[in-house]
């Protein structure tokens, strides 16, 4: 009876180890941005995600793990001839991830080594379209051809590049020094253009500055003429009206009876003053006709005075 019970006991511990290797056989966590290709019986089964997954112990079968990750991977340098026939070393960058693991599992043996050795026959195919000039100034467009080409050619393969990047781009030493003699040489002419130009907003602003100048100086010249002729003007205005009261003061005071004696006083004194200034300047001595010709002088000129008031 002991020897039963203990090979029950035996019995039950096996399954349950049994049972226990089961359940974790058929258990599976896959990881994130990850899937599991199964087989059973060595054909296509299912593709498990991320996550909690059952599996048939002994008859499922994980044939393929995939990373659903974005993946980069370096592409070798190799030699490139562009349309001019020129030789060059190229190198870059190829980013890509996988769509369908199937495909990537049962399209292609190797889609890592597909799609790598993809993008450096496709490099050098669109090199070979575009001149020398065109590498270095269209790496973008380059860029995005190589990878539309590789897409459209990896299609079946469940791959997607996301990206290229060419890397350096090394012409032979001969292009790279007719390159740097024709860098050199254009900037010399642009240093000589920027000098000319330099020179020559120089003499325009010279020159500008002098037209000014002179504008200037022959505005001023302008008011200053103005100013004095009108100055001249002015004055002339104010001499007349100082001369036009004058006289009208004149013949005011010459209408009265003090005017009267005071023009032959007046008249007399400059007749004398006649007189001597001609006996100094002539060697001829004039006598007077009478002892009384002082008054008499006065009475032509009063004369004369009233005759030209009556008229």
């Amino acid at each position: 009876m002991p020897v039963i019970f203990d090979y029950l006991l035996t019995v039950q511990v096996a399954l349950l180890i049994l049972a226990l290797f089961v359940l974790k056989s058929s258990i599976k966590f896959v990881p994130q941005n990850s899937a599991w290709v199964v087989e059973r019986f060595g054909k296509y089964q299912s593709t498990k995600i991320a996550g909690l997954n059952f599996l048939i112990p002994v008859i499922d079968q994980v044939s393929a793990r995939r990373s659903l990750k974005e993946q980069a991977f370096d592409i070798p340098s190799q030699a490139a001839i562009t349309k001019d026939n020129i030789s060059l070393t190229v190198d870059g960058v190829l980013y890509f991830r996988v769509l369908d693991p199937h495909k990537a599992t049962y399209g292609v043996e190797d889609y890592v080594f597909a799609v790598t050795q993809l993008a450096q026959t496709t490099m050098r195919s669109e090199i070979g379209k575009i001149e020398l000039d065109k590498t270095f100034e269209e790496r973008d467009t380059l860029n995005a051809q190589i990878v539309n080409s590789i897409n459209d050619a990896s299609a079946s393969w469940g791959v997607a590049v996301m990206r290229y990047e060419i890397k350096d781009i090394t012409p032979p030493a001969s292009i790279m020094d007719a390159m740097e003699s024709q860098m050199r040489a254009e900037r010399e002419r642009r240093a000589k253009i920027l000098e000319s130009e330099g020179e020559k907003s120089a003499a325009i602003n010279i020159a500008e500055g002098q037209k000014q100048s002179r504008v200037l100086a022959a505005e001023a010249e302008k008011t200053e003429q103005v100013l004095a002729a009108e100055g001249e003007a002015e004055a002339l205005v104010a001499v007349a009206n100082a001369q036009a009261e004058a006289i009208a003061t004149i013949g005011a005071s010459a209408a009265t009876e003090e005017g009267q004696k005071a023009i032959q006083l007046d008249l007399a004194s400059k007749a004398i003053a006649a007189k001597h200034a001609i006996a100094k300047e002539s060697s001829v001595v004039l006598l007077p006709d009478s002892g009384t010709e002082a008054g008499s002088l006065v009475a032509q000129a009063t004369t004369i005075l009233n005759t030209l008031n009556r008229g």
